[in-house]
């Protein structure tokens, strides 16, 4: 189920461990889930290998794996929660393998000239995004809170893999379809998406953090507190 994070000071990010979490460690490494979410980052090294073969060919077969990773990025968490396979390993490499799919297509596009150089721009903001989303769960998965996926992510998410599809494609779309001209359109509305869920990430984050950082002080105070009360009491029995 997807869920949006309320808003405002009394939002609240669910704590990282929930029940069944210790269930989790004992399941198998190798599940078909975690395998489907493995196999996207197996995939990574073909499509950008094949950015290196000319033709027509060659670009059918990257975006047609491109589109097949991507697909696996539904499929795997579907079926592990259908079939009770939900793992600490899956939730920790499922995010990664979106995001070094999606940077190393972008790198390619961007070195084999398969965006304008107006397009640039949102695949920096995409890039900077995903560094600063993982940056932020992993300083909350410390402090025992994770950061659940937004239903406007998803909808960046998805016009990110259409993108980048079109975009693979590029002039050997059928029928004289401009695909890249549609490509960097999406491309750029995902942008704009992702800024959105950006920032909206880095508030909640920031929250946490001053929370985090009141509790801790909070915490040396009453520690201090039960020091002198602790002094005063030998003190006294002195």
């Amino acid at each position: 189920m997807i869920t949006s994070i309320p808003r405002g000071k009394a939002a609240k990010i669910a704590p990282q461990s929930a029940p069944g979490d210790s269930q989790q460690e004992d399941r198998p490494l190798y599940t078909l889930p975690n395998i489907l979410t493995l196999s996207r980052i197996f995939a990574i090294p073909a499509v950008v290998a094949l950015f290196y073969v000319p033709g027509d060919l060659s670009q059918w077969i990257a975006c047609g794996l491109f589109v097949a990773a991507a697909v696996t990025d539904w499929f795997d968490g579907w079926l592990a929660r259908r079939w009770n396979q939900v793992s600490s390993f899956g939730r920790f490499l499922d995010p990664i393998a979106d995001k070094l799919l999606v940077a190393a297509v972008l790198l390619m596009l961007v070195g084999f000239e398969g965006l304008s150089v107006w397009s640039y721009l949102p695949a920096v903001v995409i890039l900077c995004r995903e560094i600063l989303v993982s940056g932020l769960r992993e300083f909350l998965a410390e402090i025992q809170v994770s950061m659940p996926v937004t239903k406007l992510a998803k909808w960046k998410t998805t016009f990110q893999l259409v993108a980048l599809t079109l975009l693979i494609l590029g002039d050997s779309a059928p029928w004289g379809i401009p695909a890249t001209l549609i490509g960097e359109v999406a491309l750029w509305v995902a942008a704009l998406m992702t800024v959105v869920t950006g920032w909206d990430y880095l508030t909640h984050g920031l929250f946490h953090m001053k929370e985090n950082d009141r509790r801790r002080a909070e915490a040396r105070v009453a520690e201090r507190a039960a020091m002198q009360q602790q002094d005063l009491h030998k003190e006294a029995g002195e």
